[in-house]
């Protein structure tokens, strides 16, 4: 960029040099061509008054090598010319200075004498016998002119180059620092140059994007990263639930099939592998269940569905559960309408009242109030059972997240449920709330928006 702008200015200034020369050379042109054509008439008013004192002898003994002077007669022919030979030469009465002199005393003119080949200046002067006294002279030619103002011109040319280069170089440099000193992280405009702030705006806004992709993309691959260990840590969470449940039920097969078990024992083994079946089956239904919600609910159709009504089912299947606990069950609350998916909000409230049932204590109860409200209705479930300690409670919703693991096992959990609450509630846009505390029993709060898509 420094190159082109030195070379840029450079070049302006050599055509400006030449310009100037153009026009000091026209204006000195005609300078000298009006100086001569006065020195003409001032030289024709002294050669007329001469003639008309001596004639044609003063002509005769004039000696001026640099004019033509030429004596015409009222007719316009030749009386005397001191260049050549008057006889010969054509008539002169329509040549525009002697007209001019002959109607008002002087005339002039400039042309082209084919006689001397050469740019001419005339001035012509009437005499009171009423002839012409005429002087021309060789006018100073653009090449002439040129030629002997030419030294002074190549030294006036060559100092203007030196200048030139040396104000081209200290001009380009300043004109290209501001620029070499931008910070580009953070571009802003030099006072001397207003004419950048739209370039400048722009590169900022580019790297605003470029910070803001840049941050989204750490941000994905933060969240690849932790997708990467969920998966890994699911699979391995999924094998270790899975490889529990076929390893019972295969030792216990293999036992009765070996003969190895009294009479009185089969049908204790047998209901082993029944409870262990039962509990692989859960597992799987649930792990299916929420491999359906990861792919969203897109197929799921979504209507108009009151929560209190799927309370009351909910509380009639865990009827017999609750009741083989020793758990009481209630309800309170009135009709709650939401925009939902049935089979979701069903299977929010199941898992919620079934793990109040499961980790309750005998003689426990489980309360669940539906309460409607103007922008959200709200759903609670409260029990009495073990409780959740503070530390723990932010991870319940984890994926095979259990905080009493022995008593889950025995109580046929598959440590999804909670799971399965997270992402229905998710898909509603409801938010999720717990409060508990250790051997005093826990509620979670559901609050749904009316409109929840």
């Amino acid at each position: 960029m420094t190159k082109k702008i030195f070379s840029s200015i450079f070049a302006a200034a050599v055509i400006v040099f030449f310009i100037s020369i153009a026009l000091i050379m026209g204006v000195l042109y005609n300078y000298f061509s009006d100086v001569q054509m006065q020195q003409l008439h001032i030289q024709a008013e002294l050669a007329a008054r001469g003639v008309e004192l001596k004639g044609e002898d003063y002509l005769n003994r004039l000696d001026d090598n640099d004019c033509r002077v030429t004596w015409i007669d009222q007719e316009g022919n030749v009386l005397f010319d001191n260049k050549a030979s008057s006889g010969g030469m054509e008539n002169h009465l329509q040549r525009r200075e002697i007209i001019d002199a002959l109607r008002s005393g002087t005339g002039e003119d400039k042309r082209y004498s084919a006689t001397l080949m050469e740019r001419q200046l005339y001035a012509a002067v009437r005499l009171t016998d009423g002839t012409v006294l005429r002087l021309s002279g060789s006018q100073y030619t653009w090449w002439s002119l040129l030629l002997e103002m030419l030294q002074p011109i190549l030294l006036t040319g060559a100092a203007a180059a030196g200048i030139s280069l040396f104000l081209a170089f200290q001009l380009s440099k300043w004109i290209v620092h501001p620029l070499n000193t931008l910070n580009l992280d953070k571009p802003e405009a030099p006072a001397e140059y207003e004419e950048i702030i739209p370039l400048l705006e722009r590169i900022e806004s580019q790297q605003r994007r470029l910070q803001r992709q840049e941050a989204e993309l750490k941000q994905r691959r933060a969240e690849l990263e932790e997708a990467e260990q969920i998966r890994r840590e699911f699979t391995a969470n999924v094998s270790h639930e899975l490889k529990t449940p076929l390893q019972s039920i295969s030792g216990y097969a293999e036992i009765l099939s070996a003969g190895m078990v009294k009479n009185a024992d089969v049908p204790q083994f047998s209901e082993q592998i029944y409870f262990e079946s039962k509990r692989l089956t859960a597992l799987v239904e649930d792990l299916i269940h929420l491999s359906h919600l990861d792919e969203g609910t897109g197929d799921m159709h979504r209507m108009e569905t009151d929560l209190y009504k799927l309370a009351e089912e909910t509380l009639r299947r865990l009827a017999p559960a609750a009741e083989a606990a020793g758990i009481s069950l209630s309800l309170d609350g009135s009709t709650a309408v939401v925009d939902g998916i049935p089979a979701l909000l069903g299977g929010i409230l199941y898992n919620l009242c079934d793990n109040a049932v499961k980790y309750n204590q005998p003689g426990g109860k489980v309360e669940v109030c539906i309460k409607p409200g103007d922008k959200e209705v709200l759903l609670s479930v409260l029990d009495t059972g073990i409780g959740i300690e503070e530390s723990e409670q932010g991870r319940i919703f984890e994926r095979f997240y259990r905080v009493d693991k022995s008593h889950s096992k025995k109580a046929g959990g598959t440590g999804l449920g909670l799971s399965i609450v997270k992402h229905s509630a998710r898909l509603h846009n409801a938010d999720i709330r717990i409060d508990s505390e250790p051997g005093k029993g826990t509620r979670i709060e559901v609050s749904f928006p009316k409109s929840a898509f």
